[in-house]
């Protein structure tokens, strides 16, 4: 952990949702009523552990309710499932059971997993419930944004809910799935890896470690491919040190650095970095309005501390040299302007480094 210690400032506190943002996720249709919040879930009577296969804790709680609650819970997580995943019809909601109510115990937000089932077939999925950070929320829209990835969620007051981002996590899979991958399979991977990196760098979302993403394999034809998803949005432009923002210098993804380094020439890790510049660019320029107007929200928010700013700003010039980092006042503005340099550097053809 003394890695981490001395990227990572102090624990992250909660940024409110503003009127601001509260109006953009109203226009695309982010925002319900009438739904179930954080709190509510808060009401449990009792929990016990939730083990793994191999009899180990996972720091999920599975909670119960007395009757009356249960009963109003569950049908208002039916409610928010059918909102997030269909019409808000409530035609589903008796073919529907919830199966299971966990509490995470670990990290900052303490999210709730609900595990919905269809009685009719028994599929199942899960869906979570936290409290509603700024910092989060603006880290979903960047990913639906910038990312090759739609994300599903919905907020409702000081209640953010998630769609459950399906894959292995990234720690499990190093641990236990990397070893046995074939040659091929690990360049595919160090491949996606530096676009990963490249992607969360220049949007700055910190704290990857490996149990922040998520490795979801694909099956194509005679081969597998490996797609890599952030799954933790809580460090959306908060830290004040670039480092935080760059996978490299987290302890626990160092057997895919050591990979990369491995598998990949410098030219090529160079290319899908531009690959990856380039996409994040195109998605800008087809969705402008969009991203303009994230970008104003942002701006006018506070989401971390003056002397994160001022640190950032100063990283980025030794690391950039572009004085107009100077100029910049919040940690909208500091996106703004790499997000421009990129947009510019696409637009002009030229590829020069960005980080």
């Amino acid at each position: 952990m003394a890695v981490e210690k001395k990227l990572m400032s102090k624990k992250k506190p909660s940024f409110l949702v503003n009127e601001m943002l509260d109006a953009y996720l109203r226009n695309y249709n982010r925002n319900i009523k009438n739904a179930i919040s954080y709190d509510d879930l808060l009401r449990f009577q009792g929990s016990v552990t939730v083990y793994d296969k191999n009899d180990e804790d996972t720091l999920w709680i599975r909670t119960y309710y007395s009757d009356a609650d249960r009963n109003e819970i569950d049908n208002n997580l039916k409610k928010v499932y059918t909102m997030l995943h269909s019409d808000g019809n409530d035609d589903a909601i008796p073919f529907l059971n919830v199966d299971a109510i966990d509490y995470c115990t670990f990290g900052n937000s303490k999210p709730f997993r609900i595990k919905i089932r269809n009685i009719l077939n028994d599929n199942f999925t899960y869906f979570y419930v936290k409290k509603a950070d700024a910092s989060r929320v603006y880290g979903l829209e960047l990913e639906h944004i910038l990312s090759p990835h739609n994300m599903n969620f919905l907020v409702y007051k000081n209640t953010l809910i998630e769609e459950h981002i399906a894959g292995i996590p990234g720690d499990d899979f190093i641990k236990d799935f990397l070893p046995h991958c074939t040659e091929l399979e690990k360049s595919q991977i160090a491949k996606e890896f530096v676009k990963f990196k490249e992607r969360c760098l220049v949007r700055l979302l910190g704290d990857m470690r490996s149990y922040n993403y998520v490795i979801t394999p694909t099956h194509d034809f005679d081969h597998i491919i490996y797609k890599i998803r952030a799954i933790d949005f809580d460090q959306q432009s908060f830290e004040g040190n670039l480092k935080v923002y760059n996978l490299q210098f987290m302890k626990e993804n160092f057997k895919m650095i050591e990979m990369v380094g491995k598998k990949l020439e410098n030219s090529s890790i160079r290319q899908y970095k531009i690959e990856e510049r380039s996409f994040m660019a195109k998605r800008m320029i087809t969705a402008p309005r969009r991203t303009a107007r994230l970008i104003k929200c942002m701006k006018a928010d506070t989401i971390s501390f003056p002397e994160n700013v001022a640190l950032l700003k100063k990283h980025l010039i030794q690391y950039v040299g572009d004085v107009k980092f100077k100029e910049c006042e919040n940690m909208g503005e500091i996106l703004e302007t790499i997000l421009a340099f990129v947009k510019r550097n696409y637009l002009d053809i030229s590829n020069k480094e960005l980080f």
